[in-house]
């Protein structure tokens, strides 16, 4: 199973993923979360509590680095899981996405030091939690 939590305001999407990253309702989920961000600045996944992803799962990643770019929509992944960062790495994929730590993104899109990285600068609102079933 998968779980979604999107923190946003009108520049900046966050899209905390939590479980499994699998071919099936998963990535749906996923795709859904990021598409439906379709008027912020920035999709920024956090992959850290991703705790297994098959094919069907990087497959997904490299279609919302596509979809992202199409739409001027920058994509960048922060704080892969050790799995996550181990299979960008085996595929090549580290180079082409932006890959950093979650408080670096923010650091960098707030212009100052962020202490409380989930919700720096006061980017993030409330989140809200989508599942797959």
């Amino acid at each position: 199973m998968l779980t979604i939590d999107v923190e946003k305001n009108s520049e900046v999407a966050v899209v905390h993923c939590n479980g499994r990253l699998v071919r099936g309702a998963e990535v749906g989920t996923l795709r859904n979360a990021v598409v439906s961000q379709k008027t912020t600045r920035v999709a920024v996944l956090d992959l850290s509590q991703v705790e297994f992803m098959d094919a069907g799962g990087l497959n997904t990643l490299v279609s919302l680095h596509h979809w992202t770019s199409n739409h001027g929509i920058q994509l960048k992944l922060v704080n892969p899981s050790r799995l996550v960062r181990d299979m960008l790495t085996r595929t090549r994929l580290n180079r082409v996405f932006d890959i950093s730590s979650l408080h670096d993104v923010l650091t960098i899109l707030s212009g100052v030091d962020c202490p409380h990285a989930k919700y720096g600068a006061g980017y993030l609102s409330q989140p809200q939690t989508l599942a797959a079933k």
